[in-house]
């Protein structure tokens, strides 16, 4: 019996409905939009149940749904009294005449200034139009999705005391497939992500451009009367709540989490058929020696390598074999896996909290006091982004050393030089290992944290900002990254085993060997290399290869994914 940790994945393919050849073509036209390389496939439909926007958190597979498959939404009847509840307390203090910060004053280094009444429906929406100051390449539709989400997920706390028809408003445009065009410059990650969210919710205004369901760049205001929306009319308070929160930066940390739980597993499937693929040992992998060093995670990558390892003949010893232990990059993988896996964990619990969070400056207490904050700083989740992006480096670092052993006439074991069919007229697997490589060497500069990186703004008011946009983005592209490194070691291991035959390796690899073939010849001279590699990236996207290992594995009775 195999235990080994189920994660329930729930990301689409690349397109929905396509197959891992597909997905190719469209690899090696280069017609994916940028970072699109970081959606998995665990076998989600397209038609979800609405997700339910209440008082309370929303799930990691609600941000999932609502961000990259469309899922409708619906605001809970307790939301919608809280929001009309602290409204009237906003309302309240609008017509006092002592100044209250974001109601009837001026913003950040400009907080000291009372506004009248009279311009304070200007303040609201000069502010929006102020902020969308963004710049650059368009964000990506599931990030703009995933941002919208969160923001009215605090929206619908009644924390930040805007009206029922704000939220309203925000839920209809994301249920028309509306996505306001977001740029990839303009946020410092405090006060949260400004750029961004004013950009979101200058299209609530009907101000901008958009794009609509069918991804077509129209003004913000024909898309929303094609839909029957009405532009809406701030008043006090609303400005600054749609604005104000670690929104964009959260909805980058849900999906990259949700990304990484499918890769690090596929990482250990790779590791697994590469022991396998250069004659390894998996005694090292025994449940007793893990246990001797109680990371979770670690033993859930050593469970995973023995269930793909298991009866296989190539781990048999050949008469004279010699050699005594394996090197790090094969023995050492559960040890490196499983402190990806546990720092993903700890970046699960950072998210969690998060998205238990009510973040605006002010904020409506429970009680009904409004209350200047600092929740607002985005640090808690910079951190963790940047954290994440350094495992990834690593774990990608791993896999391309795996894949080198392979081409190495010194350390592979009996196989051709660069896995080439007549070595010095062909090249075999030459140069995808440099790919590779050039992939490891970004990943590495991307692991550089960003959130070290502070640098004040607004007349020194914001003095200390996160850089957690900044540091979700280059996130993005690391994973992206890891992808093809892993995809690589996964063609060569492959590539390696065919190469050994007789000898078969575990039935386990034999099906992902198998899956792969359908779309990736075996072992032959010199062809164009770049179509193979972008069919095995396909299948590390949309789960087959992983779910070929799984199907077997749990013929086995056990579950691997």
């Amino acid at each position: 019996m195999f235990v080994i940790l189920l994660f329930v994945i729930l990301c689409p393919p690349v397109s929905f409905g396509e197959s891992a050849s597909a997905i190719a073509d469209s690899l090696c036209s280069g017609d994916l939009p940028r970072h699109a390389l970081t959606r998995f496939n665990g076998g989600m439909t397209t038609t979800n149940p609405p997700v339910q926007v209440g008082i309370g958190a929303l799930s990691f597979a609600d941000v999932v749904a609502v961000a990259r498959h469309d899922a409708q939404i619906e605001l809970t009847r307790d939301a919608l009294a809280e929001l009309a509840r602290t409204r009237a307390i906003i309302d309240a203090l609008a017509s006092d005449t002592a100044p209250h910060y974001g109601i009837s004053t001026g913003f950040g280094a400009l907080a000291s200034k009372q506004i009248p009444v009279e311009r304070r429906a200007q303040l609201q929406r000069s502010l929006v139009r102020s902020h969308a100051a963004g710049s650059g390449p368009e964000v990506e539709r599931e990030v703009v999705r995933g941002l919208m989400l969160l923001r009215l997920s605090t929206l619908a706390t009644g924390r930040t005391g805007v009206r029922p028809i704000v939220a309203e408003t925000y839920a209809a445009v994301l249920n028309a497939g509306i996505t306001p065009v977001v740029f990839e410059y303009g946020s410092l990650g405090c006060s949260g992500d400004l750029a961004p969210l004013a950009h979101c919710a200058l299209a609530l205004l009907g101000e901008g451009d958009v794009r609509d369901a069918n991804g077509t760049l129209l003004p913000a205001v024909q898309a929303l009367a094609a839909s029957g929306i009405e532009p809406l009319v701030l008043q006090e308070k609303e400005g600054l709540a749609l604005i104000n929160g670690t929104d964009g930066m959260l909805g980058m940390l849900v999906l990259a989490i949700h990304d990484l739980r499918q890769l690090v597993t596929t990482a250990d499937l790779a590791a697994a058929m590469s022991v396998e693929g250069l004659r390894g040992t998996d005694s090292v992998f025994a449940a007793d020696l893990q246990a001797l060093r109680p990371h979770p995670g670690q033993h859930d990558s050593a469970a995973n390598l023995r269930a793909v390892l298991a009866g296989s003949p190539m781990l048999s010893r050949p008469e004279g074999f010699t050699r005594v232990q394996d090197a790090y990059s094969l023995r050492c993988a559960p040890q490196v896996h499983g402190a990806v896996r546990d720092t993903i964990d700890h970046a699960a619990l950072v998210a969690g909290r998060e998205l238990a969070s009510a973040v605006d400056n002010p904020v409506v207490t429970l009680d009904g006091r409004v209350e200047s904050n600092g929740n607002f700083h985005g640090a808690p989740v910079g951190y963790v982004l940047d954290f994440l992006a350094i495992v990834v480096a690593d774990l990608a670092s791993m896999s391309e050393r795996r894949t080198d052993r392979f081409l190495d006439v010194s350390r592979n074991h009996g196989l051709n030089a660069f896995l080439a069919d007549d070595p010095g007229v062909d090249s075999g697997h030459m140069i995808a290992q440099y790919t590779q490589a050039g992939i490891v060497s970004e990943l590495k500069r991307l692991a550089v944290p960003a959130s070290v990186d502070s640098i004040p703004s607004s007349a020194m008011q914001e003095d200390h900002v996160s850089m957690g946009w900044s540091a979700a983005r280059k996130l993005r592209r690391a994973i992206d990254g890891v992808s093809r490194v892993i995809a690589i070691e996964l063609l060569t291991s492959a590539r390696a085993m065919d190469m050994r035959a007789p000898i078969v390796p575990s039935p386990v690899s034999a099906a992902v060997v198998a899956k792969l073939r359908e779309s990736v010849p075996g072992p032959s001279t010199d062809r164009y290399l770049a179509p193979d590699i972008a069919s095995a990236v396909a299948g590390v996207l949309d789960g087959s290869l992983l779910a070929a290992a799984a199907s077997v594995v749990s013929e086995a009775g056990g579950v691997l994914v």
